[in-house]
């Protein structure tokens, strides 16, 4: 990329598309789909800290920034269908166009192949062709055109009176803006396919609440929190969602002690779908979501399915349904849930063997009864209930656990992918797989001081946690690598 293409040379400018289906909406839910969407990048912004000015149009967003750090939370924001850094603009006119494209592109193309692609909105008097050609003729210099595998293309998008010029096309999550389409309750377990379900009910527009019922106690509740929270900070820009905990120990010892044990799996998704039920019905939610799939599971097959169903007294979305675990697995990875799912114990699984798997409804109905509903009564009316968005890693944990610095001679162990780190880490940091980091911290020197550094903030805190049971001084940084970039900022000679 050429040195007027480079982020760090001044102020960063961008394009941002629009998921496609807004296009097709009535102009004025299509104003209405927009105006969310822009309200919830200026919320993402405003959340991560970004300096960054968003101008929004009727076809197209632009953001400007001091620097590139608003591409991130940008491209976490759904309804975003792609961005592009721009590598500058002119006025609408031929001429112009060709001299301003050669001058940001020459260099850029000069012993490459290259192709020059163009879109035009508005009246003018020339086409889209007109520019392919011409700006394509003028870079041809030292440069050889390909139309088909270009090394480089040059994108020229004409709006009206302006002209923009960039290279790539950023892909975001699309879907609906979040907030366009209602309001629902997930069920959160902590495993992978609540969370892969959350994040596609999000996807959809629907703002979420959350309600867990907790099976394993105060360990248990944590690392839930943590996966809820990164659904939360990184993929509910626009929302506060609430998390509403109940203890179901109760719960599961009156199952235990009242109902055939091949019907607890059915009898306790009965027993946590009359709880979010209640609990959406009182704070006004349209339906539940669910991590349920046919057929992974003996409470998930079709029959047994059909018997939890009538216990909520709300729709029931599953938006896993047709999904198999190695996609959700996948989808897991890529929203950044996948390291702290892996790590939460199936609590759910309450049947050793010989599970019921074709369960009416109505011998689900007479187990529940059986149970009876004193014990769910008092879990749901002693819920806690948190802002997710507020609730900070040491509130959790503790203190002792987080560093908001790095102590002086501290050794920095940076988890994130090879890429991230290279992109950016703290100076004289040493890039640590994560899962085989939790293998292999035996080998460390014990009397060295370590702070663990990931995305988030909150991966690293579960191993800081086992570090410091077995006697080593570590700690997690609190904020993760976007904070550490910006506490390396004010210090003298780091960045």
């Amino acid at each position: 990329m050429a040195a007027q293409h480079e982020l760090g040379a001044g102020p960063v400018r961008a394009l941002v598309r629009f998921s496609g289906e807004l296009s097709t909406k009535a102009r004025r839910t299509r104003s209405r789909f927009q105006n969310r969407l822009a309200a919830n990048l200026r919320d993402a912004f405003d959340a991560e800290g970004v300096d960054a000015a968003l101008e929004s149009g009727w076809s197209r967003f632009h953001v400007e920034s001091p620097d590139a750090d608003f591409l991130d939370p940008l491209l976490r924001t759904f309804g975003v269908s792609s961005c592009s850094v721009l590598a500058g603009e002119c006025e609408a006119d031929l001429d112009t166009i060709v001299a301003t494209g050669t001058a940001l592109f020459a260099e850029s193309v000069r012993g490459r192949s290259y192709a020059v692609r163009a879109r035009r909105s508005g009246s003018h008097g020339f086409s889209s062709s007109d520019i392919q050609q011409r700006l394509g003729a003028s870079l041809n210099p030292g440069a050889t055109v390909d139309l088909g595998n270009p090394d480089i293309t040059v994108f020229v998008e004409v709006r009206d009176e302006r002209v923009f010029f960039h290279e790539d096309r950023i892909r975001g999550p699309s879907g609906l803006p979040l907030g366009v389409q209602g309001h629902a309750l997930a069920l959160i377990s902590g495993g992978f396919d609540s969370a892969v379900a959350a994040w596609m009910a999000l996807r959809r527009g629907i703002r979420l609440d959350y309600v867990f019922c907790n099976l394993g106690g105060s360990a248990y509740e944590r690392m839930v929190v943590e996966v809820t929270k990164i659904l939360a900070d990184r993929w509910s820009y626009g929302t506060r969602p609430r998390l509403h905990v109940l203890e179901f120990g109760p719960v599961v010892e009156a199952m235990r002690a009242r109902a055939k044990p091949a019907y607890l799996q059915v009898v306790l998704k009965r027993m946590m779908y009359r709880a979010a039920a209640t609990i959406g019905e009182r704070i006004g939610v349209e339906a539940i979501v669910t991590g349920e799939s046919v057929g992974q599971v003996s409470s998930q097959t079709l029959r047994n399915l059909r018997a939890i169903e009538n216990a909520s007294s709300l729709p029931v979305l599953r938006p896993l349904l047709g999904f198999h675990k190695e996609e959700i697995l996948d989808r897991a990875r890529e929203i950044g849930t996948y390291d702290l799912s892996s790590r939460v114990r199936e609590y759910c699984d309450l049947v050793p063997q010989r599970p019921v798997t074709a369960s009416s409804p109505e011998a689900a109905e007479a187990q529940e009864s059986a149970v009876g509903f004193a014990e769910l009564d008092e879990a749901v009316a002693g819920a806690a209930v948190h802002d997710v968005r507020a609730l900070r890693p040491e509130s959790m944990v503790g203190a002792s656990l987080y560093v908001a610095d790095v102590p002086d001679g501290a050794r920095v162990l940076d988890t994130r992918s090879r890429d991230a780190f290279e992109a950016w880490h703290w100076p004289g940091a040493i890039p640590r797989d994560l899962p085989q980091l939790e293998r292999d911290f035996g080998e460390l020197d014990r009397d060295a001081t370590y702070v663990l550094c990931c995305a988030e903030g909150v991966r690293t805190a579960y191993l800081a946690e086992v570090m410091q049971r077995a006697g080593y001084e570590a700690y997690s940084f609190l904020g993760g690598a976007p904070r550490m970039r910006r506490v390396a900022r004010g210090r003298p000679g780091i960045d």
